[in-house]
């Protein structure tokens, strides 16, 4: 069954993972890199639901969103424990 709400969450997801990518690549910064990387593998579960695998792949679907959601919440942490000598050194 067609659930555009899905695919507009896969096509976001890839708009962060090439975003994340490319701060990375800019910045040389991880942050935005684990973010971009966790929504690519949100994206990745979207499109086993969009493509009728999400009962095949439930057991992995489960473990990608955690890993997944851990990595966003590491990138979170990093973003918010940094010291100020730490950005400065960064820039």
């Amino acid at each position: 069954m067609w659930e555009p709400i899905l695919v507009v969450n896969l096509l976001l997801c890839i708009l962060v993972l090439f975003i994340g990518w490319m701060g990375y690549k800019k910045s040389k910064k991880t942050v935005p890199l684990f973010i971009g990387l966790a929504f690519g593998l949100f994206a990745l579960t979207h499109f086993f639901t969009i493509f009728g695998l999400k009962e095949a792949f439930l057991g992995a679907t489960i473990i990608i969103r955690v890993i997944a959601y851990l990595m966003v919440c590491l990138a979170v942490w990093r973003s918010a424990t940094k010291t100020k000598e730490e950005e400065f050194k960064q820039t």
